[in-house]
């Protein structure tokens, strides 16, 4: 099978473990730890082979991390794109076709199915209110429509100087995919690099209250939930870390993570995404799933 952008991240996210993200105990608030480990491993990939400068590279890191994040609260495999192998998009019911169908028959239109970008492609586009968008992360289903979509966004240098663009697009895109699918969760997630203390506070404090006011204050505008990430390497061996403690807790990953995960179920009937909400409560919720096409 023919790789692609997402290609490089395959076995790092493959051998990562999803294991259990909520630390909360049942009743308490909850509360969301992520695996960010697994982050500086897969964001080490672009700039240890030299393409650090190249946002891109790194923001497929940081989608393909983001999804993983998505997994280990136990949504399918199949319902969140990027997914960890080619196809990177795939409709659940084609997903659901290809697991009835006998082996050898399945490994043919799996392979074919690859190889059509109309009905697996790379990357998620949705129609907003008023315009086509890419989503770097989403989840969708026909029968349900777009119940998370997330965009991100890296930024390693010249903050100042394109941190006003950044974030009029940012706003737009919220207001855009908000019009049409007021009941999704809608995300903004940003990485810049650490440098930013040291070259350019000024441009980290705007950082900072931007990733605030982006947020929704009514119920057509803004997105539900924003996150940011600090993250550096050294050029001599390009492995990054991820850097936290500058980053208020009110925009840290956390937060945001367990923003869309709840707007998601909030969005949705008791007897969807049940496997997501028995983790999230703590209990075993005594429902079947949901799912017209079983």
């Amino acid at each position: 099978m023919k790789k692609d952008s997402f290609s490089p991240f395959d076995d790092a996210l493959a051998a990562a473990d999803l294991g259990d993200p909520w630390t909360h105990g049942r009743g308490q608030p909850p509360t969301y730890a992520p695996d960010y480990q697994l982050l500086a491993r897969l964001l080490t990939i672009p700039v240890a082979a030299g393409k650090g400068w190249e946002t891109g590279a790194l923001a497929n890191g940081v989608d393909s991390w983001l999804s993983h994040e998505l997994r280990r609260s136990r949504f399918g495999v199949d319902e969140v794109w990027p997914r960890p192998t080619r196809p990177r998009v795939l409709p659940r019911d084609i997903a659901l076709l290809l697991e009835r169908l006998p082996k050898g028959l399945a490994d043919d239109v799996r392979a074919r199915v690859a190889n059509m970008a109309a009905i697996a492609p790379t990357d998620a586009h949705i129609l907003g209110r008023a315009y086509e968008k890419q989503v770097d992360v989403a989840i969708a289903r026909w029968d349900r429509g777009p119940e998370l979509l997330l965009s991100t966004k890296t930024q390693i240098s010249s903050f100042g100087k394109n941190l006003s663009n950044r974030f009029e697009e940012a706003y737009g895109d919220a207001g855009n995919l908000r019009g049409r699918h007021p009941l999704a969760a809608v995300g903004f997630f940003f990485v810049q690099r650490a440098t930013i203390l040291r070259d350019e506070p000024e441009a980290f404090e705007r950082t900072i209250d931007m990733m605030r006011k982006l947020r929704a204050t009514d119920a057509s505008n803004g997105y539900t939930a924003t996150g940011l990430a600090l993250i550096d390497w050294h050029t001599s061996d390009g492995e990054v870390v991820v850097e936290l403690d500058a980053v208020p807790e009110d925009v840290r990953p956390e937060q945001f993570m367990t923003k869309m995960v709840t707007r998601v179920l909030e969005g949705t009937a008791v007897s969807q995404h049940v496997a997501v909400r028995s983790l999230i409560e703590r209990r075993n919720i005594p429902v079947r799933e949901e799912d017209t096409l079983v």
